[in-house]
């Protein structure tokens, strides 16, 4: 999408989004028709996903999965827009962080926190709310979207309470800037996202395949003494979402390697396994296959 497309998004954006959200339900129930049915969105890929982490599943399970991920899909693409307008009230009203005292007690501590989410319900309402839950510096560490138009577009969304943003390869001179000033913060990596191919170090066993993963959430809080969380976020019911912090490590330093990232992985997989329908099965999360 070149400029004018994106202004014209944008307008168009600005104005439906002033609907509240039992109206834009509408438009999410006729967007679920389009990306499952015609001209429909990856369902090859979420089918093959799906059948390749449960095998023990019949293909109507799988179906009723799919079919299920695709109205969540539809709701997440209407409620992230709707931050457009949703007034803090409405969204700590919407997404509720049930025990903010967990981070509380860690930022007393003087300690810098490695939070661990995914794209798992819905992490765009997290990343925007965040901030009024809790006293850190809250940066969110990013993977530039390919349209620098529409990755200029969340990033507005996401920083909407004065939260920071760090793209990948910048997080490191992040933290050494925001330590040398004494600063404490909160850095929020997206764990489930997929290394690229030169990039990869380690593959675990995730959904029962083998998955490459960043390794990048153990070794920067082992190296700068961070303790590290994880947000378990749950669909309360639609459009409302309530997370409760876990705190898996509190100290990194001088745990066995992968560790960490084994930890978290599994955690993830465990949620997953619950409610498989609020992950994002769209992602080719599994293309690079492990050379024996």
């Amino acid at each position: 999408m070149g400029t004018v497309g994106f202004y014209m998004f944008y307008a168009i954006n600005w104005i439906i989004t002033l609907l509240p959200l039992k109206v834009l339900y509408l438009f999410s129930d006729f967007l679920f028709l389009l990306l499952y049915y015609f001209p429909s969105y990856r369902r090859k890929v979420v089918t093959e996903n799906l059948s390749n982490s449960f095998p023990e599943k019949s293909a109507e399970e799988i179906t009723l999965i799919g079919k299920k991920f695709y109205r969540h899909l539809a709701d997440l693409f209407v409620e992230t827009l709707k931050l457009t307008h949703l007034s803090n009230k409405k969204l700590t009203k919407r997404f509720i962080i049930s025990n903010p005292e967990l981070i509380d007690n860690l930022y007393n501590s003087e300690r810098d926190v490695a939070l661990v989410h995914s794209h798992y319900n819905n992490w765009e309402w997290l990343v925007a709310c965040l901030p009024l839950y809790t006293k850190y510096r809250c940066i969110g560490v990013f993977k530039p979207l390919q349209n620098k138009f529409f990755d200029r577009f969340l990033n507005s969304l996401r920083t909407r309470n004065n939260a920071g943003l760090a793209p990948m390869n910048h997080v490191i001179r992040k933290i050494i800037e925001n330590q040398g000033k004494n600063i404490r913060t909160l850095y929020g990596f997206m764990a489930d996202q997929t290394p690229a191919k030169p990039n990869i170090r380690y593959y675990t066993d995730f959904l029962n395949q083998d998955t490459p993963v960043f390794l990048g959430i153990e070794k920067i809080s082992a190296k700068y003494d961070m303790s590290v969380i994880f947000f378990n976020v749950q669909k309360v019911r639609r459009g409302y979402y309530e997370a409760t912090v876990e705190l898996l490590f509190e100290q990194t330093k001088g745990l066995p390697e992968y560790k960490v990232t084994d930890t978290h992985v599994k955690r993830l997989e465990e949620i997953i396994r619950q409610n498989p329908e609020y992950w994002i099965w769209t992602h080719r999360r599994w293309k690079y296959k492990k050379q024996d």
